[in-house]
């Protein structure tokens, strides 16, 4: 899983360093954190099925049924399908006044529409990349997500280089060039998906009859999943709204913003890794009646993950310079986003240690079905801490809605965004760390 992490990450890794040292100007580096925020809400959407998928495949694996793995399975993807051909119809009608509405200066803005109607049409590629992975997963196969990243991650990093500066002969298509080998990458690694599904020796793939819709079986999928779905699309919804707020201070700040959150998402690498292992272990421990090992198992990933992910902080605050200055060609090239960028990189670094917990106990719950808790500490807290906190360390002037007047802000700009962020990811850790205390959670029925 750590190794899928990486791969997974090394596609946003690509586009910003391509951006950042083939590019001119900090307004190409603005629009691939834009774009980057808008990829990732999208997936967040097959939340539903995914989170279902996992659940209750390692439920169905862990109580030795591989043909109700099979059912959940085949049931999944088709919601997947349906929620695909619905996600496509919406961006179709209101992509464009979405993009126009986080923010950015308008040059930037166009350059975050022009790569997103290049990628868009992948939708169902990366449907099938989320959603046939997690099924793997939930099988206790976490190879198989590594194989398909593999496949995303060199597909695009060799397309996206050789289309963006022109090599052998290919044409210099600049911008569009890191879009159209990123769509690349996400076909090929569905293809990979769809050929690891079908193979007899996994016993997952479905016959015929899974694929007949079964209300029974849908209607598992969304007790388990909607939750987790509705958590997805209110976290990334607050974090454009996050976005929308450091966009309306300037390139630079935008700029900075999208590399330190690059950056900071090192750290990510074995919360996400650790996250799947509690959700895969819970699942399967509790679909074999063991609800003690459930639990040890989701707290000693909690805890291997807390461990790791302070050493990254602890990197961060030594190496954020080195760190900002190779995505933007070496400081001298763009001396304020590499300056603003490690300022923003060492105040995460302390946010860490909660974040480990805060990703890893609720992969755990995810995962044995208690969906609905993460939801309402993740949505309490970006809503309640984050956005209101970040208007006011961010401002210097705050309009009240319905025209009761104008309050100061602190005007720290990004970097008060980034104290507010930091504090944040803090309250919600805490919080789940204190959630998974109780044993509510390893005995919901799914």
């Amino acid at each position: 899983m750590l190794l899928e992490q990486v791969l997974g990450l090394s596609v946003g890794f690509t586009d910003k360093w391509l951006a950042g040292n083939f590019l001119e100007g900090a307004e190409h580096l603005a629009a691939v954190g834009l774009v980057a925020y808008c990829l990732g809400f999208l997936p967040g959407l097959f939340a539903v099925p995914a989170v279902a998928a996992t659940a209750l495949v390692a439920r169905s694996v862990g109580a030795g049924d591989l043909g109700e793995a099979r059912r959940a399975a085949a049931q999944s993807l088709l919601v997947a399908s349906a929620l695909t051909i619905v996600v496509l119809l919406v961006v179709a009608l209101f992509g464009d006044g979405f993009v126009r509405a986080l923010g950015l200066p308008a040059g930037s803005t166009a350059l975050a529409s022009r790569y997103l109607a290049i990628v868009l049409p992948a939708l169902p590629a990366m449907m099938v990349i989320h959603v046939g992975v997690a099924v793997l997963r939930g099988a206790g196969d976490m190879w198989a997500g590594l194989l398909a990243m593999s496949v995303v991650n060199l597909v695009n990093a060799a397309a996206s280089f050789a289309l963006a500066v022109g090599v052998a002969g290919l044409p210099r298509l600049g911008w569009e060039g890191l879009a159209w080998g990123t769509t690349a990458g996400y076909c090929l690694g569905a293809g990979c998906v769809i050929g690891l599904l079908g193979r007899r020796t996994r016993g997952l793939r479905p016959g015929w009859a899974d694929w007949i819709p079964d209300r029974g079986w849908l209607r598992r999928i969304l007790h388990v999943g909607v939750p987790a779905g509705v958590d997805a699309i209110a976290n990334a919804a607050c974090h454009l709204g996050f976005l929308s707020i450091v966009n309306r201070l300037g390139d630079v700040a935008a700029a900075a913003h999208s590399v330190a959150i690059t950056i900071e998402s090192l750290a990510f690498l074995p919360g996400s890794a650790f996250m799947v292992a509690a959700a895969t272990l819970a699942g399967q421990f509790l679909g074999a009646g063991d609800e003690r090992r459930a639990r040890r198992s989701v707290w000693q990933a909690a805890m291997a993950c807390m461990a790791l992910m302070s050493v990254a902080g602890i990197i961060f605050l030594a190496t954020a310079d080195g760190l900002a200055g190779w995505f933007v060609g070496g400081a001298a090239s763009q001396p304020e986003v590499a300056s603003l960028t490690a300022r923003l990189v060492r105040i995460v670094a302390f946010a860490q240690p909660p974040l480990a917990l805060l990703m890893v106990l609720s992969g755990g719950l995810r995962g044995a079905g208690a969906t609905r808790l993460p939801l309402v500490v993740n949505f309490l807290g970006l809503l309640l801490v984050r956005l209101p906190l970040a208007v006011l360390l961010a401002q210097e002037s705050i309009a009240l809605p319905a025209g009761l007047g104008i309050i100061p802000g602190l005007g720290l700009g990004v970097i008060g965004a980034w104290y507010a962020m930091a504090a944040d990811l803090t309250v919600r850790g805490l919080a789940m760390l204190l959630i998974f205390t109780r044993k509510n959670w390893s005995r919901v029925r799914v």
